[in-house]
């Protein structure tokens, strides 16, 4: 290791040398600013102890002393004159000496070291001590260097990030120098950096003549500079959030890529928090896109093959975890596609998406989980309305995300003031009549999902929700019900949405919605339900028999899936008897009632305006079965499974029941099929 240690004279330690300024005169801001960057740039690249002595000796470095500072083969002011005059030149429109200057920066040539000779590595030697010293000429003239975007370009370009540590130095000031004397230029080197977050290659570190550095150490190297920019230019931040934005990996680019990526911008996390919100918010877009297109895949495909995927992929996790590949093979593991046929191809892409889906969520997780160690702590609130925000903006006007609200629904459980929050905001979202009618709907979807498979949800929430809707729908049916002429959900659809929250959550939550003093073992199979004088809370039926019977008729709009598990249940537990307004509902055609084609309901259809689901609301519940195998660990005890009924299943000798075998898909066996796949 060498250390070139400039001096004006003979070598005398720093702390004896004569001072040549008077000592009384005060340094400026600006200097002292800059040398302390500079202090911190040697620190960092040298990787000194954090408690450091302010003269250190290291008996292996080589002192080795010259007399003045000048490069092997120019001088430093043949350098500097050199370098003026070329830029004066290049203003008056003559380039010939410029493009030379820029030639210099031109990337190395990463040739056979055995093709050079003595001679030839000599003079490449004095190149490279050269180019730092054209380097640091150019930074003390940053101010000369308006209008020379191809030269700054030209630096920019060059292989900076595997050369010695003096050099990345110097090349590190110079940013710093370049982006506050021309701001013009800010834009230019924060791209450069950024594009190092796709990954840095390792042949970087492997420039002829230079000493080999690793690729953390490459990485390294870029968030220092990064950092030494963001400190020099606090205001770069909002630059910097645009060109994140910009060169974030597309949808279709590889899991090794995306990670890449995120874990970069992790990293950058570290020094520049006042970007929390909007790398989050850059991160929970684009995972949305995914999910979206990932649900929209795996629901063109057969159940069998989609399952079969989910199942692949659990054993991949499985052998992963076990010592299997590395990350590393997975830059190699897309699809080649050479011998495979279409569906082969598009079976792979979509394993491709689950598993890049799964990965960036377990990610996020993690990341996350800090915050919330103690939730009742200041960062964790900070860190809840940030996730708060990003569900408003971005996951709930996302028509089919499958995954990425579980990040809500696993944190908010952490508290029972961040459960009251988070089913506070859905309600409220819900019954705000300014926002458009689908979002109130889905917003309805949300809390109901919510509330129903939430473990962490305590029962008087769930009542409170209970009753809480149900106020709203008493308002809203007795605005509309004199002027009424039938079921339509153009007209109500926030009445509909908000009915067939109260049956899902009746359906997962009933025993919630008794008085406590009723207590009864549901394990005996021997003790059905049925015959029991079950006292529910007041009111809870009451509201349900006034909103289902109403002339809005909301059995007629919700899924007709859900409305048939809730009329079994209820029958079941004598609660109510539904089944003969499901009959008069069989002769009720809801087109007769609709006045346009589009609802503005939730729904995904390609069908006519003349199927009857066309104007029904769809079976649309955010948080049902989490999927990804590798990321659902995070989940697994905050989330309610479906709970059979003793005696239900045995009701098979009534006229309403050979009703409800005519239902294609009711909600035990849809989600039980579903948690068997799971596991």
């Amino acid at each position: 290791m060498v250390s070139v240690v400039p001096v004006a004279g003979p070598y005398e330690p720093k702390a004896l040398q004569h001072p040549k300024k008077p000592l009384l005169r005060r340094p400026t801001v600006a200097g002292a600013i800059r040398k302390s960057n500079d202090a911190d740039l040697s620190d960092e690249l040298l990787s000194t102890p954090t408690k450091r002595a302010r003269v250190t000796f290291n008996p292996t470095v080589e002192e080795k002393v010259m007399e003045t500072y000048s490069a092997k083969g120019k001088s430093v002011e043949a350098i500097r004159a050199e370098v003026r005059r070329a830029i004066e030149l290049h203003k008056n429109g003559e380039s010939v000496e410029y493009d030379a200057l820029k030639e210099l920066f031109a990337p190395a040539d990463k040739g056979d070291p055995s093709d050079y000779d003595e001679e030839d590595e000599e003079a490449a030697a004095i190149a490279r001590v050269d180019l730092k010293t054209y380097l640091v000429v150019l930074t003390n003239n940053a101010s000369l260097l308006k209008g020379c975007a191809s030269l700054v370009r030209g630096v920019l370009t060059c292989d900076w990030v595997g050369r010695d540590t003096g050099f990345v130095k110097a090349y590190i000031q110079f940013l710093g120098h370049l982006a506050s004397a021309q701001g013009s230029y800010v834009g230019l080197v924060l791209d450069m950096l950024v594009s190092y977050f796709h990954g840095v290659r390792i042949s970087s570190g492997r420039l002829p003549g230079y000493p080999d550095v690793s690729r953390n150490q490459l990485s390294s190297r870029i968030h220092i500079a990064l950092k030494h920019v963001l400190s020099v230019i606090p205001a770069a931040g909002a630059a910097l959030s645009q060109i994140l934005t910009s060169k974030f990996p597309f949808a279709d680019e590889s899991k090794n890529a995306h990670m890449t990526y995120i874990n970069n911008l992790m990293y950058l996390l570290g020094y520049a928090p006042h970007l929390k919100s909007d790398i989050f918010a850059l991160i929970t877009d684009r995972l949305v896109k995914i999910d979206v297109q990932m649900q929209v895949d795996l629901d063109d495909l057969d159940d069998e093959v989609a399952a079969a995927i989910v199942h692949a992929m659990s054993l991949n996790s499985s052998a992963n975890t076990d010592g299997g590949r590395s990350d590393e093979s997975d830059i190699d593991s897309v699809t080649s596609g050479d011998g495979l046929d279409e569906d082969s191809k598009r079976i792979k892409e979509i394993q491709s998406n689950v598993e890049k889906m799964d990965a960036i969520l377990d990610l996020l997780f993690a990341t996350y989980k800090p915050y919330f160690l103690d939730p009742h702590s200041h960062e964790a609130t900070e860190m809840f309305d940030t996730l708060l925000a990003h569900f408003q903006k971005i996951i709930l006007p996302t028509y089919r995300s499958r995954h990425t609200q579980f990040l809500l629904f696993h944190f908010s459980q952490t508290a029972d003031y961040l459960i009251d929050q988070f089913a506070g905001t859905c309600a409220q979202l819900a019954f705000d009549s300014s926002r458009p009618a689908v979002l109130r709907q889905s917003s309805a979807a949300y809390l109901a999902s919510f509330v129903a498979r939430g473990v962490h949800v305590q029962p008087h929430v769930v009542r409170t929700v209970f009753e809480l809707i149900g106020s709203k729908l008493d308002e809203i049916r007795t605005e509309n019900e004199v002027t009424c002429r039938g079921p339509n959900l153009r007209r109500y659809g926030t009445f509909y949405a908000m009915t067939q929250a109260l049956l899902y959550i009746f359906c997962f939550r009933w025993r919630d919605l008794l008085i406590a003093d009723d207590v009864f073992d549901e394990d005996d199979e021997s003790t059905p339900f049925r015959g029991q004088d079950l006292h529910w809370v007041p009111n809870i039926k009451e509201i349900l028999f006034r909103t289902i019977h109403s002339k809005l008729n909301p059995l007629k709009i919700c899924s007709p899936p859900i409305v048939a598990e809730f009329a079994k249940i209820a029958k079941h537990l004598e609660f109510m008897q539904v089944y003969p307004l499901l009959e008069t509902n069989k002769r009720v055609r809801l087109s007769q009632y609709s006045s346009a084609q589009g609802s503005g309901a939730i729904r995904d259809s390609g069908l006519s305006s003349s199927d009857e689901s066309w104007h029904q609301l769809d079976a649309y519940f955010p948080f049902d079965p989490y999927q990804l195998p590798v990321s659902k660990k995070w989940v697994e005890g905050d989330y309610v499974q479906w709970r059979g009924i003793p005696g239900l299943n045995q009701d098979d000798d009534d006229t309403e029941d050979e009703t409800e075998e005519k239902v294609d898909v009711d909600l035990e066996s849809e989600d039980t099929a579903t948690d068997n796949d799971d596991e």
